[in-house]
């Protein structure tokens, strides 16, 4: 017996009528299963490896944008801050380059006056004059002149002496002039008055001084307050000057003896009990916050370091704790800096227990934000789809179905958009927005709307194109028929035929969608700080040092933008071949 005959013997058996067996009925055990279109569309699509690869990827990638900061023990936005040190400015020193002057008791010179002492010390001119009053000035050591005020006695001219109008002149002036003239001496002292000789074209002017200023660059400090008076005043400086210039080791005033001593660069004065009265130098040191007083060993002990070429010393604080301060040169001037104790931002933190990901460059959880980041990359996906497919569904659709001058002038419509470059209108608007300032959370919106209504020409044309072909069919006819209007026509009964394959071109335009959002994330014209997106925590590897040595910064949003495109591929490859009447079943 054949096959074929077996089987039909075996048919004739069960469900004959007449047979050995029962008639199947459709409520037995042996029903046929009868399956509907949605359900024959979702056994093509689990029995797709890729697509149910697809779908999980996307699951995960929701369950991880959308659940994910639910149970995130941070918050997007939320900086993360610790105690370090710092190295800041504490002190700028700098050599003196600006001659500063100390008026003798009694005396006045003002600006017009020392104008006109410079003028005459760039000429190397020994009196210069202001008004009706003549001075002179002498060197008392390198960068130090004692300016002095000159009121003449008499000329001699020709070894005649005359004596000036209104002025009687003492007894043995001459005689002691000619004395001083003969030794080549620039002044003499007659009963205790100090005469100067000076020079007029021929004649030789004797007139007597009075001291009026002392102009130095060197910078005087007190080691106290209580020694600041004495300190600053005419008589201490020139006294300290004629020792430092006659290199003598002490100098008397007002009844008390200074010692005097050369280190350096600098000089230390000490009081007849040798405690440390005053320092000389020519480097000015001050501190960067007025608020901070500098002490006088911090100050010597800057300059001793700067005068000998060191870059680093410590230094004992009042609380004794010892500080290491850092000298850094810049052209002529010193910048002092200190380790300083402060509360600094943790940025670009490797992966920790309690920060998987690390933090940022703002201090910030990069999981946290890659979180945010997922929902703002796919809301955006998802709708710009949504608009592209409404729009594309209305002018498509109509254009399908009317067909003839209708069709044509909406066609042309869809070619004006397609001759839009698209990449240079959206970095137009995304500078737009930047320079209008536009809040971050309305800048989303604003991106979304515009690339939906950039994009929604091939939704436009794949409705248009495949109503054409389905406005012939016997349906379509019947409803005709049946005097449907026009709008439910469309919309349908036409439109829910092209679902299928407007759902697979979604799909498949998701993943492009969310590499667009991400390159203008990348490129700074799509969601701004503070706010995060994929794109936007990617662009920190536009720097090569960032890219080359924080790998959680960049590597994280790139793997999930790979895997979320490559999931909506996945997802569409698997619709579209489920949809596809030519798949075997």
């Amino acid at each position: 017996m054949t096959d074929l005959e077996k089987m039909n013997q075996k048919f004739e058996e069960e469900v004959a009528p007449g047979g050995n067996g029962e008639e199947m009925k459709l409520d037995d055990t042996r029903r046929v299963k009868v399956l509907s279109p949605g359900m024959m569309v979702f056994k093509r699509f689990i029995r797709n490896d890729l697509a149910v690869v697809g779908f999980g990827i996307l699951l995960f990638m929701f369950i991880f944008a959308f659940l994910g900061p639910v149970f995130s023990p941070h918050e997007q936005t939320q900086v993360f801050k610790g105690i370090g040190s710092m190295t800041k400015d504490y002190a700028g020193a700098t050599y003196n380059t600006e001659l500063r002057y100390t008026i003798a008791e009694g005396q006045s010179f003002d600006s017009a006056a020392r104008a006109q002492f410079l003028l005459a010390l760039g000429k190397e001119q020994e009196t210069f004059t202001v008004g009706d009053k003549v001075f002179y000035y002498v060197s008392e050591g390198e960068g130090t002149y004692r300016i002095l005020k000159l009121d003449t006695v008499g000329t001699v001219l020709v070894g005649v002496f005359k004596t000036s109008p209104g002025v009687t002149a003492p007894d043995g002036l001459v005689e002691a002039y000619e004395a001083a003239a003969d030794n080549k001496e620039t002044s003499f002292t007659l009963d205790g008055v100090v005469y100067r000789i000076t020079k007029s074209g021929k004649a030789a002017q004797i007139s007597t001084e009075q001291d009026v200023a002392l102009a130095s660059l060197n910078v005087y400090d007190a080691y106290t307050q209580t020694n600041e008076s004495v300190v600053a005043s005419y008589d201490f400086r020139l006294a300290s000057a004629l020792a430092l210039k006659d290199e003598i080791e002490s100098f008397d005033l007002n009844g008390q003896t200074f010692s005097i001593h050369m280190d350096e660069g600098k000089a230390t004065v000490q009081d007849s009990s040798g405690a440390e009265y005053a320092e000389i130098s020519s480097i000015i040191v001050n501190p960067l916050d007025q608020s901070i007083f500098l002490s006088m060993d911090f100050k010597s002990q800057v300059r001793e370091a700067i005068d000998n070429g060191i870059q680093r010393f410590s230094f004992m604080e009042d609380n004794g704790e010892e500080v290491e301060y850092i000298i850094n040169r810049v052209n002529t001037t010193f910048n002092i800096k200190r380790e300083t104790p402060t509360e600094l931002i943790r940025a670009y933190e490797s992966p920790s227990a309690s920060h998987w990901l690390g933090l940022d460059s703002n201090g910030m959880d990069v999981m946290t934000r890659l979180m945010h980041g997922g929902q703002v990359s796919l809301l955006v996906g998802f709708v710009v789809i949504f608009i592209e497919v409404f729009i594309g569904i209305i002018v498509g659709g109509i254009s399908g179905y009317f067909g003839g001058g209708i069709d044509t002038a909406l066609m042309r419509f869809v070619d004006l958009f397609n001759s839009i470059p698209f990449l240079p209108m959206v970095l137009i608007f995304g500078s737009v927005m930047d320079t209008l300032e536009v809040d971050p959370m309305a800048r989303i919106f604003l991106l979304m709307i515009v690339l939906g209504l950039l994009g929604w020409t091939g939704v436009a044309r794949v409705v248009r194109g495949q109503i054409l072909s389905l406005r012939e069919q016997d349906f379509m006819v019947a409803t005709e028929a049946t005097g449907i209007r026009t709008s439910r026509r469309i919309f349908k009964h036409l439109v829910p035929n092209v679902m299928p394959i407007l759902i697979v071109q979604a799909t498949a335009g998701l993943g492009g969608i969310i590499i667009t959002e991400a390159t203008l994330g990348f490129l700074g014209l799509g969601v701004k700080y503070p706010l995060a997106s994929w794109g936007s925590i990617i662009n920190a590897a536009s720097e090569a040092h960032v890219m080359t040595n924080y790998w959680f910064m960049w590597i994280p949003a790139g793997l999930l933008i790979l895997l979320t495109v490559l999931g909506f591929n996945f997802v569409g490859d698997g619709l579209r071949d489920a949809y596809d009447p030519k798949m075997k079943r």
